[in-house]
This record gives C-alpha cells, sequence and structure tokens, in this order.
C-alpha cells in the first residue's frame, strides 16, 4: 500500500505542476484585449471597454447556450467566432470583386479568385497590434463589413431567427447589440489573427476558414500522432499488466452465507438522506423532459409541436436548465450517498449529523431553485447585465449560475465536507496495524486506507468546485475557459470519479464481496491510473481557445493516457457481474450493481471510443462542437455519471430496507429504457449528424459545418428527427425508474412476501455508536 500512496501521491503533486505552470502560460500568451481598433484612415470602429461589455451582454443572454464561441456550447446556432469570420471575409471577397471586375467573387475566375483571397489573408492576418498603445490598426474596408455583420445580427437577435431557436429581441436594444457584434468580432480577430513571431493564429488557426488561410497547423498534426502512439502504448502496458499480474481469488467460502447488512439500523442522518432521493427523481424526471424539448428546438426552433414554448421557454433557457439540472441531480446523488455511507464507514453517528443533513438539505434545494429562476429573468431582460453575472446567468456551460448561488453550493460543499469528515473521524484515528505484511491482516488497517482514500476525495469535490470562483464578470475568456474546465473536467469528471469507485468499493466491502485490503488496493490503484492521465489531460479542452501550442501538446498525449484504463474496464464489468452472483442474497442487489455494470460499459464507449474520436487536436480541429461532441457528452456525462449516481441512490434505497424485497418490474423498464434510448439516441442521431457535419467542415469549412444551409438540408433534419425513438425509449424509462424510486416512498414498489434470504425481522444487531 506505501508504493501505491507513494503514486498517488506524486501523480497528484507532479500533474498539477505542470497544469500550473502551463496556465501560467496561458495568461502570458493568451490574446490581448486591444483598447482600440482605428482604421488608417483615423475612424474608432471600438474603443476602451467595449469588447469586454459585449461579452458581458453575450453572457446575459445566454452566452454558451447560444450557438458557441471558440467552439464551446450549444450546436442549434452558428458558431459566433466562425460565422463572423467567414461573413466578414465574404463581404470583403465581393466588395474588391465587383469593384475591381464588376461580378461577385464567385464568378471570378481562380486566377482573380486567388488574387483576392491572398489580399484578403494579408490584411487579415496580419498583426497590427501595438503593444505600447493597445491600439490595432485596421483596413477601412473592416469596417464597411462589420456594420454589414452588424445588420445580419439585428436579423438575428433582434427579429428572431427559427432555424437558430433564437426568438425575437432576444437583444433588447441597438447598444447592446452593437457591443455583442464588438465582442464577437474580437474572438474572429483572436482567431485569425498571427501570434507574433508565429505561423498560427492565438487559436492555432481555428476554425477550419479557407478563405483567410485558416488550415491545421503542423502542431496539430504532429501531436496528433503522438497521442496515438501513447495510446497504443498504454493499452499495451494495461494489457501486459492484466495478464501477468497474480490475481487474488475471493474463495467461496469467504462469501457470507447471508446479507452482512440485512439488520443495519439505519441512523437518524442515513434517514434524512432518503429525501435528497426523492429531490434526485424529481430533478431526473424534470430533465428527461426538458431534453427533449431542448433537442425538438433544433428542428422546430420556434415552438413545440406548434406550441409557441420558446415565448415562454427560449431554447438558451431550455438546454440551461437542462444542463444544470442534470449536473444538480447528479451532484445531489452522490453528495447524498457519500452522507449514507458514512455511518457505515465508521459505525459512528456524530451528534447534530442529522441537523447538519437536513440543513444542506435546505441550501441545495435554495440554490436549485434560485439559480434556475435568475437563468430565466437574466434571458428574459428582467436583469440588467452588471446584476446577470451575480443572480443570473453567467453564460459559460456547466457553470450557468449566478455568482451569488455558485458561493451558496460552495458553502454547501464545505458542509457537506465538515459533515463527512464528521462521521469518518472515528475511522480515520484508528490506529493501523504494527505489521501491515504480517500473515493475518488486520481488517481495520486496511478499511483505514480506504476511509484516506474516501476523505481525500471528498476534501478534492468540496474544494475544487472553488475553481469556478477564480474569474469575475470581466475576465478574460481565455483564463475563464482555462478555470471553467477544471471545474467540469476536474471537478466532475475527475474527483467525483475517485470518490464513487471509493464508495462502491466500500458497500462491497461491507457486504463481504471484497476483502478490506484488495478493495483499497484496487481503489487506490484506479485513482492513479484515472488521474496519471486526467489531471493534466483537462488541457485537451483547450486546444483552441487563445492558449499557446503547449497546452495542445501536453493535453493531446495526456487525454490519450486518460482513454487507456477504459478500453480494459470490462474486466471490472464482469468482476461486479461475478459479485452480483456470489450467493443468493446478493440478489437483493442485483440492480444497483447493474447499473455500476452500465457505467463501466458507458465508460467504455462514450468516454472511451466516442471521447478519443474528437480529442487528437487534428481530429477536435474539424469536429470541435459538432455534433460529435454531444455524442461523447451524453454517452459519458449521462451514460458515466448519471448512472453511477442511480446505482449509488439505489445502492442506498437498498441497504435502508435490506430485508424487504422489491418489485423490480418497473426497475427492470427503466435500467434497459435507459441504456437502449441512450444508445439508439448516439447511435441514430448524434453520431451520423457530427460525422456529416465533419465531412462538411473539411471539405468547406467549420462555419458551413454548422450553417443552417447544411443543417437544414433534408437528410440532416431527418437525421436529426430520428433522435425521436431514442429520445421516447429513454424518456420511458427515466419515467420507469422515477416511479419505482417514489414507489418507494408510497410503499408500492416493495412486495408482500419476503426474499427468505435471511431472517431480517430479529431484532437488529448492528448499530452505530454515539447516535443523536
Amino acid at each position: 500500500m506505501k508504493r501505491l500512496w507513494l503514486a498517488f501521491a506524486a501523480v497528484m503533486i507532479v500533474s498539477f505542476l505542470i497544469l500550473g505552470w502551463i496556465g501560467t502560460r496561458i495568461y502570458q500568451e493568451m490574446p490581448p484585449i486591444p483598447e482600440q481598433y482605428v482604421t488608417t484612415d483615423g475612424v474608432t470602429l471600438i474603443d476602451s471597454g467595449e469588447i469586454i461589455a459585449g461579452q458581458n451582454v453575450w453572457q446575459s443572454l445566454g452566452g454558451m447556450q447560444v450557438g458557441s464561441i471558440w467552439g464551446h456550447g450549444s450546436y442549434v446556432a452558428p458558431d459566433w467566432t466562425a460565422d463572423w469570420l467567414h461573413r466578414e471575409a465574404e463581404y470583403i471577397l465581393n466588395r474588391w470583386a465587383k469593384r475591381e471586375f464588376e461580378k461577385p467573387y464567385e464568378d471570378l475566375s481562380a486566377e482573380q479568385q486567388a488574387q483576392l483571397s491572398g489580399r484578403l489573408t494579408g490584411i487579415m492576418r496580419t498583426n497590427t497590434y501595438d503593444p505600447s498603445s493597445g491600439v490595432v490598426t485596421l483596413d477601412p474596408i473592416r469596417v464597411e463589413a462589420f456594420e454589414a455583420n452588424v445588420e445580419h445580427y439585428r436579423s438575428v437577435f433582434m427579429d428572431g431567427n427559427a432555424d437558430y431557436a433564437i426568438p425575437p429581441d432576444s437583444i433588447s436594444s441597438e447598444e447592446r447589440l452593437r457591443k455583442f457584434s464588438k465582442f464577437v468580432f474580437w474572438t474572429s480577430w483572436a482567431a485569425s489573427t498571427l501570434r507574433p513571431g508565429d505561423i498560427a493564429s492565438y487559436t492555432n488557426n481555428w476554425p477550419h476558414e479557407p478563405l483567410v488561410g485558416n488550415r491545421p497547423t503542423g502542431d496539430n498534426v504532429v501531436w496528433t500522432g503522438v497521442s496515438v502512439i501513447m495510446l497504443l502504448a498504454g493499452i499495451s502496458a494495461m494489457a501486459w499488466w492484466y495478464a501477468t499480474r497474480r490475481e487474488e481469488e475471493e474463495k467461496d467460502d469467504e462469501i457470507a452465507g447471508s446479507d452482512p447488512l440485512a439488520r443495519w439500523r439505519a441512523t437518524p442522518s442515513q434517514r434524512a438522506t432518503i429525501k435528497y432521493f426523492w429531490v434526485v427523481a424529481a430533478l431526473i424526471f424534470a430533465q428527461m423532459g426538458l431534453g427533449m424539448v431542448t433537442a425538438h428546438y433544433g428542428v422546430e426552433g420556434e415552438g413545440f409541436y406548434g406550441f409557441p414554448l420558446a415565448e415562454y421557454l427560449p431554447y438558451s433557457v431550455s438546454r440551461t436548465w437542462h444542463v444544470q439540472l442534470g449536473l444538480f441531480w447528479i451532484a445531489t446523488a452522490w453528495l447524498a450517498a457519500g452522507l449514507f455511507i458514512g455511518p457505515l464507514v465508521s459505525n459512528h453517528e456524530p451528534k447534530l449529523q442529522r441537523l447538519g443533513v437536513n440543513v444542506l438539505f435546505a441550501a441545495l434545494l435554495l440554490v436549485v431553485v434560485g439559480s434556475l429562476a435568475g437563468e430565466w429573468l437574466s434571458v428574459k431582460h428582467y436583469m440588467p447585465d452588471t446584476v446577470s453575472f451575480y443572480l443570473g446567468h453567467q453564460g459559460y456551460e456547466y457553470v450557468e449560475l449566478g455568482r451569488i448561488w455558485q458561493l451558496a453550493l460552495m458553502a454547501g460543499l464545505l458542509l457537506w465536507l465538515v459533515l463527512m469528515l464528521r462521521v469518518l473521524w472515528p475511522a480515520l484515528r484508528r490506529p493501523a496495524q504494527a505489521d501491515p505484511f504480517a500473515a493475518q491482516q488486520n481488517e481495520a488497517y486496511s478499511q483505514r486506507h480506504l476511509v484516506i482514500l474516501l476523505a481525500v476525495s471528498t476534501g478534492a469535490i468540496a474544494l475544487f468546485y472553488g475553481a469556478g470562483l477564480t474569474w469575475g464578470q470581466h475576465s478574460h475568456l481565455t483564463m475563464v475557459e482555462y478555470w471553467r474546465w477544471w471545474v467540469v473536467h476536474l471537478w466532475v469528471e475527475g474527483f467525483f470519479e475517485v470518490f464513487a469507485t471509493t464508495v462502491i468499493a466500500f458497500v462491497f466491502m461491507r457486504l463481504n464481496l471484497i476483502r478490506p485490503g484488495l478493495a483499497a488496493a484496487a481503489a487506490l490503484l484506479s485513482a492513479t491510473i484515472f488521474l496519471s492521465g486526467g489531471i493534466i489531460g483537462t488541457l485537451h479542452h483547450l486546444y483552441f481557445s487563445g492558449t499557446p501550442t503547449v497546452a495542445l501538446a501536453w493535453g493531446s498525449v495526456f487525454s490519450a493516457l486518460e482513454v487507456v484504463p477504459l478500453t480494459l474496464i470490462g474486466f471490472d464489468a464482469m468482476e461486479d457481474l461475478r459479485r452480483s452472483k456470489a450467493s443468493p442474497w446478493v440478489q437483493r442487489y442485483k440492480w444497483p450493481i447493474y447499473f455500476f455494470v452500465s457505467v463501466a460499459f458507458w465508460n467504455m464507449i462514450g468516454a472511451g471510443l466516442f471521447g478519443f474520436m474528437i480529442n487528437p487536436p487534428i481530429a477536435l480541429y474539424y469536429m470541435q462542437g459538432l455534433n460529435t461532441t454531444p455524442l461523447h457528452g451524453h454517452a459519458a456525462l449521462f451514460g458515466v455519471y448519471g448512472m453511477l449516481g442511480i446505482g449509488l441512490m439505489l445502492m442506498c434505497l437498498r441497504v435502508l430496507i435490506p430485508g424487504k424485497p422489491w418489485k423490480d418490474g418497473m426497475l427492470s423498464v427503466g435500467f434497459w429504457g435507459m441504456n437502449i434510448g441512450l444508445l439508439a439516441m448516439c447511435v441514430l442521431s448524434l453520431l451520423p449528424v457530427g460525422l456529416l457535419q465533419t465531412k462538411a467542415s473539411v471539405e468547406t469549412g467549420y462555419w458551413y459545418a454548422r450553417s443552417s444551409e447544411f443543417m437544414q438540408t433534408d437528410l440532416m433534419q431527418t437525421l436529426r428527427w430520428l433522435r425521436v425513438p431514442g429520445d421516447t425509449i429513454f424518456f420511458f424509462g427515466a419515467v420507469a425508474l422515477v416511479w419505482f424510486v417514489f414507489g418507494l416512498w408510497t410503499g408500492h414498489s416493495f412486495s408482500g412476501k419476503g426474499d427468505e434470504f435471511d431472517d431480517a425481522t430479529e431484532e437488529p444487531a448492528v448499530q452505530p455508536a454515539h447516535i443523536s
């Protein structure tokens, strides 16, 4: 165990040192925000402070939930960076063509087009930024192009655009429209302007736009090759290790003849966590409904089967709520599972623990209701831009909730940390065995390692959400992206996974299905392997967000290593299935274990296959923000973390009254419905739409892959409608799960007969100490 802890510590320390060092490089080399954009004939296009003011307008109207910037955001509307860049380039080329050849650009000969495109590349890519004055000098024709784009955006945001699911008056005034336009202009300027002393733009030549010479760099290709080599090397090493390691097989006589938790008496704090799971079920139902509405906006942007829903619930709000509710119910399930498992770990119930659990529940409800209301009020223009950041919509995907609600959530997580440490403290204080290598290893010694890992992951969950508080209302977008992915990737995808792995190991250990030493070693090894690629692999989200090449190099290599352990995760799934059949009484826990097995499947498919499909630099260059992204997002976020949250919830509910069997018909429908529906959604719609978009991105340009001209074709509309079968199956599966969970509340999900696995009617023999 000592070597495992040293490896775990080394991975954590070295990885965060590298991630922090790259963060300083990003800060030093991010695109500048000029004080002014001035033409060579003295016209000021953009003045001091207007870019950040435009960024605030963009945030308040939904930000990344209304199209995307630099490829990050939603998928129905265009990527505004790519859209602006292409429209500006087309305007200038046509203006020159009509002036010099009296023809539209597309009607010119190849030689004439090459002449004008070469000139355009010169004025668009030459960096005229003066660091001493903060002024960028522009060709006067770019002012004309700017005004043409503003006119187009007026028709989109003030008149409304059904193809983009943008209702009328999304931007409420001419002044705010122009501020927004200046912010988008800056993002496209950074995307096309060369870094000083470099051959690529500030965004590493993203997006693909042949008209201005934006094409993949050599670094995109080289580091893609390196990432593939690292993936193959990692898989080979992992397969070799699996083949040569000494298996520690459990003997049949080590499996208890009856359920060790059959006579566990739930503590007051454990009973207090049950209402968390009712809320989880309600939020799952709400999120699934919003998901169907949000997906439907892609084919009927103004309503829902003829009903003008967008007037009351715009796409930007429905998608915001869909994303936020998903995070809320998954996090709530995991937090509640931790509070429930705590007394099982330590056999201890601190005084006032139940009160703390109830206070935390009230705080979480306040955050959910308050943040969702604030987001709607912001998008509907009931808040000014300055207030929206604090109480309304921050505009950044996955962390949309206003800063006040962020602070409240952070306070709730810190309270959860205190509650967890209080209940774990007796187990942490138990002395280790003097000779850990004795033939009869002390169970307390082995369990203590697992408790320490649980405490570490608990602390990381509570503290790392603080990365979402590092930016302010006027922070540079590149640095916001750096810290935002600390929250999304490290907090959600990193430490929650370590926490869940440890909790599951505890459950199997308490059921005597795995020895404490083996559980501790397996959990610690899994955490080390996952985090060895996962921490630095955070950078794969930042290839084209105004970061230098160093982020692309490190991110590509270590994001490939993230996939390595997922390729062999089927071994763990089969082991879980084996444990589920180890003894008849284990069938009580069949469905929680089945959900854990589905987590392994979606880890391989959603996080592994679909994740690596888009993660190499050359792939992401063309695919970022296309439907290949929600393909990976749905399969990984719901398939892995959602299924894991449901499995933890069901495990806790099963332990609550273990001797009373369930009517599991609806639970079976829920399990298979959600898994089959999710798979159908991915392979029938998201995958083919994403691949066809990728083809369009490669052949024509990124702007075209996201445009209404392409997305509204008959083929693409048919493929988008093909989400309906999968979504419907998935929705009914979710309804069945919710029905079953609420049936545990009302009693209709319990069977009237005992399961005869053991005598659960005896006086409970297992009781935690020091119950308040």
